[in-house]
């Protein structure tokens, strides 16, 4: 995402390289999980003037990479525009707990995004995350499937906005089919080179059987 894209107001800009904390609630989404998912994110001073709502399409994900995608977009900001003290809360406990350190990460596809938070983290002086209930983050929450319907082309695109990204849907798994039944093992005997089969049993013209000498 390009830095310019981030602000979304002149707040932020006069605001840039402030000595304060900044306060940021993120939240993200999928519709299926995974299914078209989307992040959303405000960012506000200690006094509540808001500096960026942040709000981004993501494709076909999963709700926890929609919540770590909040936290980065975020923090990417708030290294962005100078500020190196960042308060953040999140309905995500399991994305503050493994921030935290409390949860181990063991899903393949966000060690990386916990490593790169953890990296970006690691450039602030000082950064708090913690837990909050959905109905204390709505702003996000709205932002979010904002994001989520722009990508779903359901709502409207901001003028000089960017396209929205294509849905690429990867097929959700599925139960596995009933494994095909064995073919049919019959028994007969080979004399001047024709196949007798034992029994009644009859085989249709045009049909390949396989031989096995007892």
């Amino acid at each position: 995402m390009a830095t310019d894209d981030l602000f979304a107001n002149d707040a932020a800009r006069e605001t840039r390289g402030s000595d304060g904390w900044v306060l940021a609630h993120c939240d993200g989404g999928a519709r299926g999980n995974p299914g078209p998912a989307g992040y959303g994110a405000v960012v506000t001073t200690e006094d509540g003037t808001v500096l960026a709502e942040l709000s981004e399409f993501l494709g076909f994900k999963t709700n926890n990479f929609a919540e770590y995608s909040g936290l980065l977009g975020v923090l990417q900001w708030t290294l962005a525009n100078g500020h190196r003290k960042l308060k953040l809360v999140s309905d995500s406990e399991l994305m503050v707990k493994q921030i935290q350190g409390k949860y181990k990460v063991n899903s393949p596809d966000l060690k990386p995004l916990h490593a790169e938070a953890r990296a970006m983290i690691g450039k602030l002086e000082k950064f708090e995350i913690a837990h909050a209930l959905r109905h204390k983050n709505k702003h996000a929450d709205r932002l979010a499937n904002e994001a989520m319907d722009r990508g779903m082309k359901r709502g409207p695109v901001a003028p000089g906005a960017p396209a929205p990204l294509p849905l690429r849907a990867t097929p959700y798994p599925v139960a596995s089919a009933a494994p095909p039944e064995p073919p049919a093992m019959l028994r007969g005997f080979v004399k001047d080179g024709v196949v007798h089969l034992l029994g009644e049993k009859k085989l249709p013209d045009g049909v390949f059987v396989k031989v096995i000498r007892e």
